[in-house]
C-alpha cells in the first residue's frame, strides 16, 4: 500500500492505497476546511481519473457543495479559474509527473494557491477521522468546458509579453504534451500567439508515450520532430501541464533548469525589476548569474511550489518558479504554468534574431545531475547527518534537507515530497564535477 501525503498534496498507486473511497474522504475533509462557496474539480488525462473525479464530485455535492466539474484541464488552469471566479477552493485529480499507474490530488485554496503545510496537515487529519457529515442540502454538479479558453485569452494579454512581436515572427513550434492535461490548452495558446503548431502526443487519453517528466532523456521524439519539420522550438509538458521543457531548433533539449532562466532573461532585459526573483534551493545557479547581469538578486525557498509562492508574496516578486520547468508569474496567477512559461519563452525568442541554441549558449553554463535513492530502510535524517559530517569544507544550508555550497558548485540532498525516495541534485561547471559530487554523496549513504 502506497499513499504519500505532504505539501504537494496526495499521491498513490491506484487500487494500492488510492481509490474512490480515499478520494471521497479527502473531499469531505476539504469541504469542511474551506469557506462557503463553490468548489472546482478537475483532472489530468489518466484513465482512472474519470472514476476518481466522479467520486470527488459526488462526495462534495453530498457535503452540500455546489461543484464545477472542468474535467481534463491543466492544473494551472484550475488555479487560474479558482482565483478569477472567486471559488472557495479547487481539487485537481492528478499525480503530476508520476508514472501512469499513480494518481493523486492537488488541493487549491480560495486564493488560487496550493494549501500550505499547516492547512494540508489539517486536511489530512480531518480525512483520517472520516466522520460522516450530517445530512443536509445536496449541492449541484455543473460541467464547465470554458476554462481553457479563459486561461488562454488571459495568457495572451500579459503586460510583460510583447504579443505583437511574437505574432510577427510566426514561430513554428512542436508541442509534446505527453497526452496529458495540457494537450488541448497549450496548442490553443500557441495558435493564439500566431504560431504554426505541430502537435505530437496531444490527445488527452492518459496513454503516456514517454516518461511522464519532461526530462532530456524523455524528449527524443520531440527533438526528432523539431528537426523534421524545421521548427524554431519544441515545447514539452508533464501530465498536468504545470512544467515546461524546451528543445532547440537542432533537436537538443536545453534541460528544464533553463526554462525559468531564459524566461527571466527576457523580462529583466526589457523591464526595470526592483524586487528579487524567487526560486527554490534545488534550482540552477544560472538564474543567479542572469539576475546579477541586470543588477538583480535571487531569493531561495524550500522545495515545493507553495513555499516558492509564499516567498514571492513576501518579496513582492514579479517572477519566480522552480528549476523543474515551473514558471510562476503573479500577473497571471500564483502557480507554475506551462502556458505562461511558453509565452515568456517566445517573448525572449522574439527579442532577437538568434536561434534558441544561440540564446541558450548566451546563458551562464552550468551542469546539473539529478539522482535519487529508494528510501527503503534508510533513515533520511541519519543519512543527512553522515553526509554533513563528511563534507565540512563548504557552507551548509539546512532549510530543506541539506544543501552543500561551494563557490562554483553545490549539492542538495532531501527527502522527496512526492515519492518514497531521497533526491540528490548537484550542479557544477562541468558534468564530470557534478557526477563526482553525486557519487561521493551516494557512497556516504
Amino acid at each position: 500500500m502506497t499513499l504519500i501525503r505532504g505539501i504537494s498534496g496526495i499521491r498513490g498507486i491506484v487500487n494500492d492505497g488510492l481509490d474512490a473511497d480515499v478520494v471521497a474522504d479527502h473531499m469531505k475533509a476539504f469541504s469542511q476546511l474551506q469557506p462557503d462557496g463553490t468548489i472546482l474539480v478537475a483532472r489530468d488525462s489518466r484513465s482512472h481519473g474519470a472514476e476518481l473525479i466522479e467520486a470527488a464530485c459526488f462526495a462534495l455535492a453530498t457535503s452540500g457543495r455546489d461543484v464545477i466539474n472542468c474535467d481534463i484541464i491543466p492544473t494551472p488552469t484550475a488555479q487560474f479559474l479558482v482565483e478569477k471566479n472567486g471559488y472557495s477552493g479547487g481539487i485537481v485529480i492528478t499525480a503530476s509527473h508520476n508514472p501512469t499507474e499513480w494518481n493523486g490530488m492537488k488541493f487549491i485554496d480560495d486564493d488560487g494557491c496550493f494549501l500550505d503545510a499547516l492547512k494540508n496537515s489539517r486536511l489530512f487529519n480531518l480525512a483520517d477521522e472520516a466522520e460522516s457529515l450530517e445530512e443536509g442540502a445536496v449541492g449541484t454538479i455543473t460541467e464547465d468546458q470554458s476554462g481553457i479558453k479563459l486561461h488562454v485569452t488571459h495568457t495572451t494579454q500579459l503586460s510583460v509579453v510583447d504579443i505583437e512581436s511574437i505574432k510577427n515572427r510566426q514561430f513554428k513550434v512542436v508541442v509534446d504534451a505527453v497526452n496529458g492535461g495540457a494537450a488541448v490548452a497549450l496548442p490553443q495558446m500557441l495558435d493564439a500567439l500566431g504560431c504554426e503548431v505541430i502537435p505530437i502526443n496531444c490527445t488527452p487519453n492518459g496513454k503516456f508515450p514517454r516518461g511522464a517528466e519532461p526530462l532530456p532523456h524523455n524528449l527524443k521524439q520531440l527533438g526528432e520532430a523539431v528537426k523534421k519539420h524545421g521548427a524554431h522550438v519544441g515545447f514539452a509538458t508533464d501530465p498536468d501541464g504545470d512544467r515546461l521543457a524546451v528543445v532547440d531548433e537542432l533537436g537538443n533539449p536545453l534541460g528544464e533548469e533553463y526554462t525559468l532562466t531564459i524566461c527571466a532573461d527576457g523580462i529583466l532585459s526589457t523591464h526595470d525589476v526592483a524586487t528579487p526573483l524567487v526560486t527554490n534551493l534545488s534550482t540552477t545557479m544560472a538564474l543567479d548569474k542572469v539576475c546579477e547581469k541586470y543588477s538583480n538578486t535571487v531569493e531561495r525557498s524550500s522545495v515545493g511550489e507553495i513555499n516558492v509562492v509564499n516567498l514571492m508574496k513576501e518579496k513582492n516578486s514579479v517572477l519566480g518558479g522552480e528549476g523543474n520547468g515551473g514558471v510562476i508569474l503573479p500577473e497571471s496567477h500564483y502557480g507554475r504554468d506551462s502556458l505562461v512559461g511558453a509565452s515568456l519563452f517566445l517573448n525572449r525568442m522574439s527579442q532577437t534574431d538568434d536561434s534558441v541554441s544561440k540564446i541558450f549558449a548566451s546563458m551562464p553554463q552550468f551542469f546539473m545531475v539529478k539522482d535519487k535513492i529508494e528510501l527503503g530502510d534508510i533513515n533520511p535524517n541519519k543519512a543527512l547527518y553522515i553526509i554533513s559530517e563528511k563534507f565540512k569544507d563548504c557552507e551548509h544550508n539546512t532549510m530543506d534537507g541539506l544543501k552543500l555550497i561551494w563557490d562554483d558548485s553545490w549539492a542538495h540532498i532531501r527527502k522527496s515530497n512526492t515519492e518514497p525516495i531521497i533526491r540528490i541534485y548537484a550542479e557544477a561547471t562541468s558534468i564530470e564535477a557534478a557526477k563526482k559530487l553525486v557519487t561521493n554523496i551516494k557512497r556516504c549513504i
